[in-house]
């Protein structure tokens, strides 16, 4: 499918000044024919523009990836790759490839310039209109690359992230409204487990459902791309969830595949559940309160959908769905004396006396293997900044990053890239000490796998002290008997701590309820949520946040969804006229 829908932007332009035609040619790197040993990693779209290339090779370089292009005319035409230096310094940059057109590999080194940009990576004689190209990796380290772009004339393309989108749309000749439209009762972003759970309940009682998610396996944090085992319990829930968790294995551990196995074969059993892997949703459009469609854009060719529904579900984790579409959201830790119309008062334990945009971490698991032989790790000087003396051959749920400057959205490329120069630099170290010779890193997860971000606010806005007091809901959906738990980072508490390592504040507790009031947005009128978006206070997320709960949330909404088409009403309607057969759905009575 990839090679059919390369982005291959040939124009033609008049230069009045000097009369003459400028020939160039745009390739999206995600397009590429032959991805070789490059990975696509969409995460961070929505800041700096597109899906790039990764070249993630845990220090040895990776396969090349390769692709054909084509240019309206031979002649010279001047190259440039846009690509970031992750770790600049006074060393060779980590992330460092070459570009070969036609077998010539051109001699400047992109990826050694900081922030996003437009590196020029020099000229080269095209002698035919199609041409082959190929990205090099030489360092092994993340190198990335979103985009070649040739040109007969010697003027980059811009930089600032607006102008640069208009530019890309102006070469290839498309814009955000996508050609295709498809109808669903029921569309459903984010296919972690509670998005998974959501699309099986509402599937089982007669839904049409659209499941959008961006990576090529479903489970979120369980996958085996981020390979988090899923905790809590299944409570009511038991038979749909027990299709999608994991059985415990240590986090990071291989065992991840086979449960992404079963995940999707009992995903597949469902006829009326279409799943769309490798599709982003980048816009979420409403008009008095009601969502209309979202639309999404496959993160490889390009290709964008509408996609239509009377309801939506936003299992992003990071309420993407809710943002776009004006929903109220929180982010970060209230105070501990914070008044307001949602609530009388907070006066949470481990809340601070002014409020913050502090929240839990994001993690990047990794873990080590014996080769059998001595095994040599390149010098990673660039990471030492972040590891310190910091020594380590495996990553547990403690290596995770929260900065108060931080965004967990926003600066997500940076909080990823701060834990891998942690992991790189710790191993690094580790190989120097004896009995370490043998080792070698067999999986680094190059994606975040998050706890907390925005937090969309609905009809009840759960805390801490509903789980302290156990507080017994009328339209309590989900149950939940795990301690509650909070993380911080180390270096909080003693400044010569690492800053990537978290510790956990608990408080036991018997058991806690989940209301469905915290399930729909308070403000968009046909919006459900479910996972660690759905309406808390950061304390109250504690105890919830985890994948076996937020499938029971996915339960919820799911069965929800089909009473709120059943009875035209909206999901406020179901709590106040029909919460009582959604219980019986959800507890089979």
């Amino acid at each position: 499918m990839r090679g059919h829908y390369i982005i291959l932007i040939i124009s033609v332009l008049t230069l009045v000044s000097c009369n003459k035609e400028e020939h160039s040619v745009l390739i999206e790197a995600e397009s590429f024919d032959i991805l070789g040993g490059w990975l696509v990693d969409p995460q961070f779209v929505e800041q700096m523009g597109s899906p790039y290339l990764i070249a993630h090779g845990l220090g040895k370089t990776v396969a090349d990836a390769e692709t054909k292009a084509v240019v309206p005319a031979s002649g010279k035409y001047h190259v440039w790759a846009r690509t970031l230096n992750w770790a600049p310094g006074d060393w060779d940059a980590p992330g460092r490839f070459k570009i070969a057109i036609d077998g010539t590999t051109l001699k400047t080194v992109p990826g050694t310039e900081e922030g996003w940009v437009w590196h020029y990576a020099g000229s080269i004689t095209i002698k035919y209109t199609t041409f082959s190209l190929k990205l090099q990796d030489i360092s092994g380290f993340d190198g990335r690359c979103d985009a070649i772009f040739l040109s007969t004339q010697k003027t980059p393309p811009p930089d600032a992230t607006a102008e640069l989108k208009a530019w890309r749309m102006a070469k290839s000749g498309v814009n955000d409204i996508p050609s295709e439209t498809r109808s669903f009762d029921l569309v459903i972003v984010g296919g972690g487990i509670a998005g998974c759970a959501a699309s099986i309940a509402a599937a089982e009682q007669g839904m049409k459902v659209a499941l959008i998610h961006d990576r090529p396996v479903l489970g979120g944090n369980a996958s085996s791309e981020i390979r988090v085992h899923t905790e809590g319990i299944t409570w009511k829930s038991d038979r749909i969830i027990s299709m999608l968790n994991t059985v415990w294995w240590p986090n990071g551990s291989p065992d991840a595949v086979k449960d992404d196995q079963k995940r999707h074969a009992n995903m597949a059993k469902y006829d009326n559940i279409t799943i769309f892997l490798n599709w982003r949703a980048y816009s979420a459009s409403a008009a008095d309160s009601i969502i209309k469609y979202v639309d999404a854009r496959h993160t490889s060719s390009g290709e964008t959908i509408r996609f239509t529904a009377p309801l939506f579900i936003d299992c992003t984790g990071d309420g993407w769905i809710g943002y776009w579409a004006g929903a109220e959201y929180l982010y970060g830790r209230e105070d501990s004396e914070t008044f307001s119309e949602y609530w009388e008062e907070y006066k949470e334990l481990w809340s601070p006396p002014v409020a913050d945009n502090r929240v839990m971490g994001a993690s990047v698991l990794w873990r080590t293997r014996n080769a059998g032989k001595p095994s040599i790790f390149p010098e990673v000087p660039w990471a030492l900044d972040v590891a310190g003396d910091c020594s380590a051959t495996s990553g547990t749920w403690k290596w995770e990053y929260s900065d108060n400057n931080l965004n967990q959205i926003d600066d997500a490329e940076k909080i990823r890239d701060h834990m891998l120069k942690a992991i790189y630099g710790a191993f690094s170290n580790a190989k120097s000490k004896p009995g370490n010779d043998s080792l070698e890193l067999e999986w680094v997860s190059y994606l975040v796998g998050k706890r907390e971000s925005r937090r969309l606010v609905g009809d009840y806005i759960y805390t801490f002290n509903d789980e302290r007091e156990m507080r017994e809901f009328p339209d309590a959906v989900a149950m939940e008997k795990r301690n509650i738990d909070v993380h911080y980072q180390q270096n909080l508490k003693e400044s010569s701590k690492p800053d990537f390592l978290s510790e956990a504040l608990y408080y036991k507790v018997d058991h806690y309820y989940i209301p469905y009031r915290s399930l729909y947005s308070k403000n968009i009128s046909n919006l459900f949520m479910a996972g660690r978006c759905f309406s808390s206070s950061h304390v109250g997320l504690g105890g919830p946040r985890v994948m076996n709960t937020t499938g029971q949330m996915g339960v919820a909404v799911g069965y929800a969804a089909s009473l709120c088409k059943k009875y035209n009403t909206t999901p406020r309607g179901v709590y106040e006229n029909h919460i009582s057969e959604l219980k019986k759905m959800i507890y089979g009575e």
